[in-house]
């Protein structure tokens, strides 16, 4: 089978593996579709020489990790109401111990033993097949297509999961501070919550396109202050809630200090730091800062569910489809900042 592998410096080869064969208690997918994460260009701009994410070994490993696909065998251990041939499936693209509590609970990412990441240290989705434990599987719903089950299998479900952690309500006001993949999910998921997005993207583009998935306001950081412009926006209260999906410090710095006292920032974005004050930022406005890593098995279902139910776009996300052999082109158009989403349909 054919299978991508990021090789360091901005490179990446198409490589012949041997057909997976599943474990006991595993699976092998036929992948239809998997879609191109901003995580994904972490190891595409990492060094040959060096360490990648998560201890990802830069030039062995198959990248990608938002699955979606079709069982195509099953190991002797499998029950058939686990997962039979033919079983259109997500895949909670994580493997923990499988008995401490996180992973008890759907949090495999959060294992104490520590996890495998599918994609980054171990192979992933950019192949023709992908073997993954038969307990990682989600149900795809018939009324979803394979490349909105593979947006939900990382980004969109990034950005539902952040939304659950932010208790965000239908009458809150949350500003998301980037318009990619991910900030674009949060502001059509958002919208479709109920709540007033106010989006923030320097890419006119991007800020069009928040439009169309439901933003009341759009801002573009590189001419307007946008704490300030949240404040206007907000009765000079600021947000009740605020979303980071950038990675930059001063995009995280502004999320923050656009949040009302007593509201919430989340940060989403893989990578960099923030730099608070913490008695102004903190203390005295009273505001939480949490991180979101991703989702549960249980989550990765309601986002599908809460997608199916509303008949959300998300298909729309995905302004460039690819070929697995037209991988380099792919991913250097993705490192050149393309304004939507990637996706490799098989």
């Amino acid at each position: 089978m054919r299978g991508v592998v990021f090789t360091g410096d901005r490179n990446l080869e198409i490589r012949q593996f041997d057909d997976p064969t599943p474990g006991p208690r595993e699976v092998i997918l036929e992948i239809k579709a998997s879609g191109m994460c901003g995580t994904d260009l972490h190891l595409y701009r990492a060094s040959a020489d060096g360490p990648g994410l998560l201890g990802a070994d830069i030039g062995t490993t198959i990248g990608g990790h938002e699955p979606c696909g079709v069982v195509a065998a099953v190991g002797s251990a499998v029950g058939a109401q686990e997962a039979k041939v033919g079983d259109r499936v997500m895949d909670h693209h994580y493997e923990g111990c499988g008995v401490c509590r996180h992973c008890r609970t759907g949090w495999d990412q959060m294992c104490t033993e520590g996890a495998t990441v599918f994609g980054i240290n171990g192979h992933g989705a950019h192949a023709d097949y992908m073997k993954v434990p038969v307990t990682s599987l989600v149900p795809l719903r018939e009324d979803l297509s394979y490349v909105t089950g593979a947006a939900i299998s990382c980004g969109t479900g990034t950005a539902y999961g952040a939304l659950r952690r932010l208790e965000l309500k239908g009458d809150e006001t949350i500003a998301i501070f980037g318009q990619g993949p991910v900030g674009l999910s949060g502001t059509m998921l958002a919208a479709a919550m109920g709540a007033r997005v106010i989006a923030v993207d320097v890419l006119a583009g991007r800020r069009d396109f928040a439009k169309s998935f439901g933003a009341e306001a759009v801002i573009d950081p590189s001419e307007t202050d946008p704490v300030e412009a949240i404040r206007e926006l907000t009765a000079g209260e600021g947000a009740h809630k605020s979303l980071d999906c950038t990675s930059s410090g001063e995009a995280r710095l502004a999320a923050i200090q656009a949040t009302r006292s007593w509201g919430m920032a989340c940060m989403v974005g893989v990578g960099g730091e923030l730099t608070v004050d913490v008695a102004r930022d903190l203390i005295f406005p009273q505001v939480s800062v949490i991180g979101s890593w991703t989702f549960s098995k249980t989550i990765q279902t309601d986002c599908a569910n809460f997608i199916a139910s509303r008949d959300l776009p998300v298909e729309r996300l995905f302004t460039d489809r690819w070929k697995l052999d037209d991988a380099a082109e792919a991913y250097r158009h993705f490192d050149g900042g393309s304004m939507g989403k990637g996706v490799f349909e098989l």
